[in-house]
């Protein structure tokens, strides 16, 4: 990897942690509940990012899988959650 890669890579991994760590402040102080919810997406995505990155640098199609399988369930957890925020509950009977 050359080094503007690599740099860049680094400087990326950064600005994705300290948003990570802005998300967890707002997930803590949030004041409402859609507030909380819009924090954990943010969270998983900033997740799935550093993970990507990490692939990258380590060179290794591990990461790229479990970045998936965290968006994937981050989507999931989202939808299921905006749905008992709206309606109080997740399954209808």
């Amino acid at each position: 990897m050359s080094d503007l890669i690599y740099w860049a890579a680094d400087f990326a991994l950064g600005c994705f942690v300290l948003s990570l760590g802005c998300a967890a402040l707002r997930l803590l102080r949030g004041p409402t509940a859609s507030d909380r919810v819009l924090a954990l997406d943010t969270m998983y995505i900033n997740g799935m990012l550093i993970l990507l990155v990490l692939g990258l640098q380590f060179n290794s199609s591990s990461y790229f899988d479990i970045a998936l399988l965290i968006s994937l369930f981050g989507f999931v957890s989202t939808v299921a959650m905006a749905k008992f925020l709206l309606r109080g509950e997740v399954i209808e009977p």
